[in-house]
């Protein structure tokens, strides 16, 4: 363990939502001048009890001591000044507002004279914190919502670091963000360390976690289970800890060898989206995993919004087997077309709505017997494809908003399912998911495949699109710059060498 004195104390901190005992009794302390890892499997605790330090959730039981002072903020502007910052997992910007108005969020009063905005001030004090963070490509003036996930988060980064807090919490942060974004966050990590401030991470990908942490501690269903140096353990021990068993590393396809049908199910041809992706074509095959990869701002994810008829301004044309042409979602819907966006909270699910009214959206006209919608079917209906994903919830009539990044993306799937969706677009499918949610989603894919459904994945991660693709299309500056079939050969140096 690391050495330095104590700068957060928690004490048996408890929350409840309903019957589900979120967190339950936890203890634990962070040193100055340390990265500590809060690790555990979705839903076991370990963003709860950051939200509750950091005032988006009321503390239920217990107390937070920082710096020997009692903690017990309302709100995170409160908690921004006593020195305590979180990067929250989902969407942390406010749509309407500029990039600088994003940043001085809670803290205007700088930019205050005589009851006016000083507008200009503010947007030059931001781009000038843009700038020096190396994010000078983000113009401080412009409206948020004209930037992507990615870069939104670069704004959430500065927001939250540049009063230099005494506890930096980045939760799930690095999933949203391409290589080199990743490269500037641990930058930063790495300084909030070294000024003798500490860094609270989260996060799914356990090298991540071994490669840039000094100290892990370990959640399991809301209770503390232990803390661990880094460089004590691996990721099979971290595995252990989280779920309390051995979990197989093998939860990649180990086929090789298989034949991609001729059964051509989709068509793009020449597909154009203005500043996005150029002349993009490929065709899709019953039964396949057709894999998409490439750096940040490569137009992958662009491609997944394409097939599902979500892009504006699309040329070109993406055609079904029988003919069929897709231009919008409806359409895409009605014959039978899933789609999952990255950005899960605003694009792929209803966060103020129960989990059955998500599962059951698509599916309404299905379920209608003689236009009218029975209850009780709706119930059975969205009971059946949460169950059939192991959805963990106190029930169908819980709001989306409550559950975990793992089971959110459970109940997309759930969704897709009772649809008994032909063709599924997933954009990063894995993301922000633990070892044993990846298992699953992966062996659904698999059963999906046998089914002969066909599945475009879209993925940052080199790993999963060697591990699951029949093939792999990489993009580079909007275009298909790599076209390679799954085999044992293949490495991630051939699929970065078309990347970059």
């Amino acid at each position: 363990m690391t050495t330095g004195n104590v700068l957060l104390n928690a004490e048996h901190i408890d929350k409840r939502f309903g019957i589900t005992h979120a967190v339950n009794d936890v203890s634990l302390t962070v040193n100055a001048g340390e990265i500590r890892a809060l690790i555990g499997e979705n839903g076991s605790g370990k963003s709860t009890f950051c939200q509750m330090l950091c005032g988006i959730y009321t503390i239920g039981g217990g107390t937070f001591t920082l710096d020997g002072q009692p903690v017990n903020v309302r709100n995170q502007v409160e908690a921004n000044n006593i020195g305590i910052s979180i990067i929250v997992q989902e969407m942390g910007t406010l749509s309407g507002l500029t990039v600088a108005e994003n940043i001085f969020l809670g803290h205007e009063d700088p930019f205050m004279h005589r009851g006016i905005k000083d507008t200009r001030s503010m947007i030059r004090e931001a781009q000038k914190l843009l700038d020096a963070y190396g994010f000078n490509g983000i113009r401080a003036g412009a409206m948020i919502d004209s930037y992507n996930f990615e870069d939104r988060k670069l704004v959430e980064i500065v927001k939250a670091t540049y009063m230099k807090p005494k506890i930096l919490i980045v939760d799930e942060t690095t999933t949203a963000l391409s290589q080199n974004g990743r490269l500037e966050l641990y930058k930063i990590m790495d300084s909030v360390r070294a000024d003798g401030r500490s860094v609270i991470f989260i996060s799914h990908d356990l090298n991540e976690i071994l490669t840039h942490c000094d100290t892990i501690s370990i959640l399991r269903d809301g209770e503390y289970i232990d803390t661990v140096n880094s460089k004590d353990i691996d990721e099979d021990g971290l595995k252990r800890l989280m779920v309390g068993r051995e979990i197989g590393s093998a939860y990649y396809r180990t086929d090789y060898g298989k034949e991609i049908s001729s059964e051509v199910v989709l068509s793009v041809k020449d597909v154009t989206v203005p500043n996005q992706i150029s002349d993009v074509s490929f065709d899709l095959h019953r039964g396949e995993i057709l894999g998409f990869g490439g750096l940040s701002e490569c137009g992958m994810h662009e491609v997944g919004k394409a097939v599902f008829g979500a892009s504006l301004d699309r040329i070109g044309t993406v055609v079904l087997a029988d003919g069929t042409e897709i231009n919008d979602i409806p359409s895409a819907i009605k014959h039978s077309i899933a789609y999952a966006s990255k950005d899960r909270d605003n694009e792929s699910i209803i966060l103020n709505e129960s989990i059955r009214n998500n599962i059951v959206l698509p599916s309404l006209d299905d379920l209608a017997e003689s236009h009218i919608l029975k209850s009780g079917k709706l119930n059975r209906f969205a009971q059946e494809f949460a169950d059939k994903m192991q959805t963990k919830m106190q029930g169908i009539h819980q709001f989306v908003s409550d559950l975990s990044g793992g089971n959110k993306q459970k109940v997309v799937l759930a969704r897709w399912l009772g649809k008994g969706s032909d063709i599924l677009v997933l954009d990063s499918p894995t993301r922000g998911i633990d070892v044993k949610v990846k298992q699953a989603i992966y062996a659904l894919m698999q059963e999906l495949t046998a089914q002969g459904k066909s599945i475009i994945m879209i993925s940052e991660e080199i790993p999963e699109l060697l591990g699951m693709s029949d093939r792999i299309l990489i993009m580079k500056d909007g275009k298909i710059n790599g076209t390679f079939l799954r085999s044992p050969q293949l490495n991630e140096e051939d699929l970065i060498a078309k990347m970059v």
